[in-house]
């Protein structure tokens, strides 16, 4: 978990500057900095602030530390009636509440950058008490949703239990994840059934109930209510972007499985990605024989490195064990080629050497896979599937998630990878270099309601990996992202490049684009999360505009002052 103890650095001390941070975040996680309450400076600021929450003032940092504030007000509610009692308090404050857990994204679903120390918002901290897990019954667990994703698993595992998927960090809280439904990389392969209590779709998909603070017209007050999977109103909650406040779930679960992840750096990009049609080693032809796939290409280099995962309940030969998490410290742990390198691109305005920093980040995969003997691992699914730290290389990153059926996977593959190609090409012959991390590309299925095995399951409504009303047949979804240092320049106006591509490219015919709601998007030639035609155009549309506006609906109606937003989500959802 998040490392809560205090920390006395004075407000100006230039270590904290978002230069400062910035260039510390490439070896470094984000952690909030605490200060404790002074009892008279809080009971003039906060009037008749519930008695027994802990408060303290804190700063807050997104994933990369490009969203930051300083000074905010928060507290740490010690079950869900604090919880209740905190919202309330600000309902009739004039405050707005913000949830934080882990604080590792990168779009402004918490905060907005520029978010002033005396702004009437309140950060409640989920992960210091929020964090309870109990199995509910042999197939479902009940968790708190300020407990990481590394917990909960270890949790399940000690029990014989487990997902099929799940996103890379262990740190992220269960909470954030549902709220942004977040993913991790599975399609069944040639041959593969489902297992009972197991999904292809999204974490929020394997919600059978939650628990959330809402309003009640009768009462005239925010209460705390269960949702149903089966209820209407629980498919907007499921995956709610900021727009609620949930304080348990309860997720269906299976049993759990050893998982072979075999890693290659030997296949050309120009292979992997190949246009459909050919018989050679493409992403699809792995995605077929073992259905978890996940190419991480370097730029300006020639040799993603895809990682492939595979059931196999006995070892294999030639894989060696692991017991735990986090096999690759090569990349949890930045090389000091790569460090230096992303320092003196930060610190020196450097940014040519972008095709330098790819090809060390390439070699020290590399031989990081043969020095540690993690080119072939084996183990329960959680030592696998998580393989992400904090102090990880910190980069920002669009995404996108393109619905298509199973037999188009290849090429949405080519058509994107080849567009990137020329355009990056094209902008280096510019002597402009905006991106200097990889692209990333993974594949999901879809969020079929039937998986949590409940009568009447809703289908989560702003899930990415909700399922096309006009066409049935789509049944995966391709995950793009291109992933970049922070404050590159030119990166903002190319990967608006892509985005419109996208959108253009796959805009409900053969296929369609939505955003990752985590990640960047809606970008203008500065700025992202700011074109004003995705986010009141494409992004409603995306889902249909029924289905945008039950949600919207659904979300003001349980909190219809307001109390659970911030301006960007005000824009979204206007």
């Amino acid at each position: 978990m998040t490392d809560r103890s205090a920390c006395n650095l004075p407000q100006g001390d230039p270590s904290w500057t978002r230069r400062g941070f910035l260039r510390s975040a490439a070896a470094l996680a984000a952690v909030p900095v605490l200060v404790a309450a002074d009892p008279a400076e809080a009971a003039e600021e906060l009037p008749d602030f519930p008695a027994g929450v802990a408060l303290y003032r804190s700063a807050y940092r997104n994933w990369v530390g490009e969203i930051t504030a300083d000074g905010l007000w928060a507290c740490a509610p010690t079950g869900p009636d604090q919880v209740v009692a905190v919202v309330n308090w600000a309902w009739r404050q004039g405050w707005r509440v913000r949830p934080r857990g882990s604080s590792h994204g990168w779009s402004p679903l918490t905060l907005t950058e520029g978010t002033p120390s005396d702004a009437r918002v309140l950060l409640v901290d989920t992960a210091s008490h929020l964090t309870g897990v109990a199995l509910e019954s042999a197939s479902s667990v009940r968790a708190g949703t300020g407990v990481t994703l590394e917990t909960l698993l270890t949790y399940l595992e000690e029990r014989g239990l487990g997902v099929t998927a799940a996103p890379a960090p262990g740190n992220l809280t269960l909470g954030g994840a549902l709220a942004v439904d977040a993913h991790g990389t599975a399609v069944p392969a040639r041959g593969e059934q489902r297992l009972s209590g197991h999904t292809y779709g999204s974490l929020s998909n394997l919600v059978l109930s939650l628990r959330a603070v809402v309003w009640d017209e009768d009462s005239g007050a925010y209460v705390l209510r269960t949702y149903r999977r089966d209820e209407a109103d629980c498919a907007a909650l499921l995956t709610h972007l900021g727009r609620a406040l949930v304080t348990e779930v309860v997720l269906r679960v299976g049993a759990n499985t050893n998982l072979r992840c075999v890693s290659r750096t030997d296949i050309p990009a120009g292979e992997l990605f190949a246009a459909p049609g050919g018989d050679g080693r493409t992403f699809t032809s792995f995605l077929e024989r073992s259905g978890r796939v996940e190419a991480i290409w370097f730029a300006f280099t020639e040799f993603p490195w895809l990682k492939v995962w595979s059931v196999a309940s006995t070892r294999p030969l030639t894989s060696r064990r692991v017991t735990s998490p986090y096999n690759y410290p090569f990349s949890d742990n930045v090389p000091t080629p790569v460090a230096d390198l992303a320092g003196r691109m930060i610190s020196g305005a450097a940014w040519y050497l972008a095709p330098v920093l790819g090809t060390a980040q390439y070699e020290a995969a590399t031989l990081g896979l043969a020095a540690t003997l993690s080119a072939d691992i084996w183990g329960p699914s959680k030592n696998t599937l998580l393989y992400l730290k904090p102090t990880t290389l910190k980069v920002t990153t669009n995404g996108y998630a393109v619905l298509t059926t199973r037999d188009q996977v290849q090429r949405v593959v080519a058509e994107f990878t080849s567009f990137y190609r020329e355009r990056l090409t094209v902008y280096a012959a510019l002597g402009r270099f905006p991106v200097n991390g990889s692209v990333e590309i993974r594949a999901t299925g879809l969020d079929d309601p039937a998986h949590a095995e409940v009568d009447g399951a809703r289908v989560p409504l702003l899930s990415a990996l909700r399922p096309s009303r006009e066409h049935p047949e789509w049944d995966t979804v391709v995950w793009l992202n291109v992933l970049t240092l922070p404050d590159t320049p030119y990166a903002e106006t190319f990967l608006r490049e892509l985005e419109r591509f996208l959108l253009r490219a796959y805009d409900g015919g053969h296929a369609l684009t939505r955003v990752e709601w985590s990640k960047g998007w809606a970008y203008t030639e500065q700025e992202v999360w700011s074109d004003e035609e995705v986010l009141g155009t494409a992004v409603p549309a995306s889902y249909g505009e029924s289905v945008w506006g039950e949600a919207a609906g659904v979300l003001d109606r349980l909190d219809p002052h307001g109390v659970y937003g911030n301006a960007f989500l005000d824009r979204l959802f206007r």
